[in-house]
């Protein structure tokens, strides 16, 4: 049987290639079949109800932190979703466009972490083009053979599939730009070096968030990351997501420190305990 997994399109995204590095590495000899979806949103929702088996999401960039896309779906349908594995990819972007000098572009494409992650090279190098944002890292790229006023931040991956010129590369800001994303599905694998947990507290009350690390720390268990999105609900009300360096299947201190956020916080929801595989750059 052939595993669908669903990942931001159109073809050649970085989470594409993040899907590709994860069925190279944890599905060997499974039939895999990639399917473009136009948002983050929208691929975790296919593995809600069941359209894919498995989707890859970006969850945070070493420049431009959390994707709060992710984290906002997660959460939203977290009752059905798992964490398989994360994946963490090297980031290099590139300029790509048919314009035969830098000094004709008048417009940069990408999505909105991507030009986070190459400010300072834009403003040194095409301080006066437009940046505008993108739904993706490759949804500009079917239009570029023919406006050479135009260039789109991607890989070159990404240009090498569309048959498109680098003009620069690599262009991001920080040359060990990393972005981590997530394998998820529909059942838990318990085991892992980390586990992802997000919590609601019951009021904004002075001390209500270190009360609730506090469970971890008092125990020694050692946060990786912290991740706070506004609840939605009202100004000042927020949601917290946090990793933490172990898992819960063989960890008695990490269900105790659980057993009591339950305990303490209005809502608290468990993504699964997964390890994480770092791709080789080259």
């Amino acid at each position: 049987m052939t595993l669908k997994i669903a990942h931001l399109g159109p073809k050649g995204t970085y989470t594409e290639a993040a899907a590709i590095a994860y069925a190279d590495t944890a599905l060997i000899g499974t039939p895999v079949s990639l399917q473009p979806y136009p948002s983050i949103a929208q691929t975790l929702q296919a593995v809600a109800s069941r359209e894919v088996m498995l989707a890859i999401v970006p969850v945070e960039n070493s420049i431009e932190g959390g994707v709060t896309m992710t984290a906002d779906t997660i959460w939203k349908l977290a009752a059905t979703l798992q964490i398989q594995q994360a994946i963490v990819l090297p980031i290099h972007h590139a300029l790509i466009s048919i314009a035969t000098d830098m000094s004709q572009i008048e417009r940069v494409y990408s999505h909105p972490q991507a030009l986070s992650q190459c400010q300072q090279w834009l403003q040194g190098s095409l301080p006066h083009a437009a940046q505008i944002a993108d739904s993706s890292t490759t949804a500009a790229l079917t239009m570029l053979s023919s406006q050479p006023q135009a260039a789109a931040i991607s890989s070159v991956r990404a240009a090498s599939i569309y048959n498109l010129p680098i003009l620069a590369h690599p262009i991001n800001d920080r040359l060990d730009n990393q972005t981590k994303f997530w394998a998820i599905g529909l059942e838990p694998t318990l085991a892992g070096n980390c586990t992802s947990v997000a919590f609601g507290l019951r009021s904004n009350t002075p001390g209500g968030l270190m009360t609730a690390l506090g469970f971890f720390a008092n125990r020694g268990l050692n946060l990786s990351r912290i991740e706070s999105r506004p609840s939605k609900r009202s100004l000042g009300e927020y949601l917290f997501f946090i990793d933490i360096e172990t898992d819960v299947d063989n960890c008695p201190a990490l269900k105790s420190a659980l057993a009591d956020l339950t305990a303490y916080a209005e809502t608290v929801k468990h993504f699964g305990s997964y390890y994480t595989t770092i791709v080789d750059p080259a």
